[in-house]
């Protein structure tokens, strides 16, 4: 994992009060910028999602490699929100017409392939990720799913349902721009954009690290989003306590 990460002022004051909450997710990639996102989460005291899927990384190896195991197991113990992405990072394309879709993984075996597959066989993907998860850290994942792209189908919806996962998208204000050309989209414009439309109950959608953005956007923009957030009152918390997913972790009542 990253090293040689430079040091840093004491810890980020919280805000006295919250006016507004917005949820920090993180999506795997590179994981070029996964060491400065847990940094500056850290210093901030904010807890955030994680939706991970097995995606080849800056180290030649891959996000859910034992190599991993500390960096995952460390975000545990902060007590963060942990959901699926896949774990072949697959893409859904369109529905069939017997109730199943066809796909494309972006790794693994078949990456690139176009395959037709049931509910069951997106199912047994989704839970992947789970099953490492637990081996990984000793830690059961959340009920949360985020289709690649956030791509989904009636059919793919219904299959990641069945199986017990509530999709998670984002807000379209919360769409950090991080996968985009820097030369189009440069990290001043995104993080204006952002601190200007962002609103009460947004999520916002990141990465950790994308191979093809010539100007990583987590350096430059992630630090001043929360402070500048944090100045107008906002707050930040996981999905766990989203008002549509909280329902998911109420415990159950005693008859």
């Amino acid at each position: 994992m990253a090293a040689g990460l430079p040091a840093v002022a004491a810890d980020a004051a919280a805000p006295a009060a919250c006016t507004a909450t917005v949820y920090l997710t993180f999506d795997t990639g590179s994981q070029s910028q996964a060491e400065l996102v847990a940094h500056t989460l850290q210093r901030h005291h904010i807890k955030a999602t994680f939706f991970m899927a097995n995606e080849k990384t800056i180290n030649g190896d891959y996000s859910l490699d034992p190599s991993w195991a500390a960096y995952w197991k460390a975000r545990v113990a902060e007590g963060h929100a942990f959901g699926t992405h896949t774990f072949d990072h697959v893409y859904v394309q369109h529905d069939a017409t017997d109730g199943g879709f066809s796909v494309k993984p972006q790794f693994g075996a078949l990456a690139g392939k176009t395959l037709n597959w049931t509910p069951q066989q997106y199912c047994a993907e989704i839970n992947r990720v789970a099953q490492r998860f637990t081996e990984l850290t000793g830690a059961k994942i959340d009920p949360l799913w985020r289709a690649p792209g956030g791509r989904l189908t009636p059919h793919l919806l219904a299959a990641g349902t069945s199986c017990g996962y509530a999709h998670a998208g984002w807000s379209p204000a919360g769409f950090s721009g991080d996968e985009l050309p820097s030369e189009k989209w440069p990290n001043a414009v995104l993080l204006k954009r952002m601190l200007r439309d962002l609103k009460d109950g947004d999520i916002v959608m990141a990465h950790l690290g994308i191979w093809s953005r010539r100007d990583p956007w987590a350096p430059a923009v992630l630090e001043p989003l929360i402070s500048g957030l944090e100045r107008k009152g906002y707050c930040f918390a996981t999905l766990r306590d989203h008002p549509s997913y909280r329902h998911l972790f109420k415990p159950a009542s005693s008859s």
